[in-house]
């Protein structure tokens, strides 16, 4: 029997080259290797300030993405978690042995705070545990995630193992599961920060939906750091960045650029960079914009999947009201 992995992503906006090389690329290999669960979770962008703005469209915007860059439902469940209320529900029961003092101690939780001080919700608090009940009532083995949600993921194991002590064996312990290639794209302005979808600056991030133009336009602005050669060197994080995204969509390791580029300057990297990314985007966007002209079959894939979920979900969460005496 295969291992199950569960992953998300939150839809807040489109969605960029961090995304697809950090997260989507990933799940594409492991569609075909896992009993794959992937989840658009509508619920957990709630947390954010007027999310609910317009949160249909970007449902509907998040699940062609998806479906575009190669998720294929016959191999794997796609779905949009509130859809499945099993997960709101399981959060309540979770909540019960989940320690204040652990949620306080989340690092985004305190980030968040800061930035949205006369803002912050308690869904924002709950986030944490909300999300360990999307991964443990699918009795999930392995969570695919970017190194900024591995605390999210060890809360999980963290109420999972609490749960267990407290009402007996129920919930499978999730591992984190980490892919280094890809795994953190930064920011074109400032390569001391990851890439976002949040980020003021349109400058900062490539989309997958940007035009070849703007592709060109923000591969041209993007910072780079002092010298003429075009090396690899953790030293020159912006430089670093652009050659990892060079090797990521090209395939050409950091050894063969350096060797492509031996004495030619950031000008023709730039330019060979953004037409890198325009022609490895490009089937992809065909793809995505034939889905947004079929937004009823796109609503049925996600409905079966969510049948298929919601049947998983349900017998995992019957066991555990069983467990805490609940009729």
């Amino acid at each position: 029997m295969k291992k199950r992995i569960f992953s998300g992503i939150r839809p807040t906006g489109p969605l960029h080259i961090g995304n697809y090389l950090g997260a989507i690329k990933n799940w594409l290999q492991l569609q075909n290797e896992y009993d794959s669960v992937f989840c658009i979770v509508d619920l957990h962008a709630l947390t954010t300030p007027n999310a609910s703005k317009g949160l249909k469209k970007k449902v509907f915007d998040l699940a062609t993405t998806y479906l575009a860059a190669g998720l294929n439902p016959k191999k794997c469940i796609l779905f949009v978690q509130s859809q499945v209320p099993e997960h709101t529900e399981l959060t309540w029961l979770l909540n019960t042995v989940t320690p204040i003092a652990e949620l306080e101690r989340m690092t985004q939780f305190k980030d968040k705070a800061k930035e949205h001080r006369s803002n912050v919700n308690m869904g924002l608090f709950d986030y944490p545990v909300l999300m360990a009940a999307d991964i443990l009532i699918y009795q999930t083995d392995l969570v695919p995630v970017g190194e900024d949600q591995r605390q999210h993921v060890e809360m999980a194991r963290t109420i999972a193992r609490k749960f267990n002590q407290t009402y007996g064996a129920t919930f499978k312990v999730p591992e984190v599961l980490i892919r280094e290639q890809g795994a953190k794209i930064l920011a074109l302005d400032n390569p001391l920060k990851k890439m976002s979808k949040s980020s003021p600056n349109l400058y900062s991030r490539i989309n997958l939906t940007d035009s070849p133009d703007e592709i060109q336009e923000k591969i041209k602005r993007a910072i780079t750091d002092s010298g003429k050669e075009i090396t690899y060197n953790p030293q020159k994080p912006a430089l670093a960045n652009l050659i990892t995204i060079y090797s990521a969509f090209s395939k050409l390791s950091a050894s063969q650029i350096e060797k492509k580029y031996q004495g030619k300057g950031y000008a023709q990297f730039k330019t060979d960079l953004a037409n890198v990314i325009i022609k490895a985007l490009k089937p992809f966007q065909a793809k995505k914009k034939a889905l947004e002209q079929e937004p009823e079959q796109v609503k049925k894939i996600l409905e079966q999947s969510a049948k298929q979920a919601q049947a998983i979900a349900r017998k995992n969460l019957k066991e555990a009201k069983q467990k805490m005496g609940l009729i």
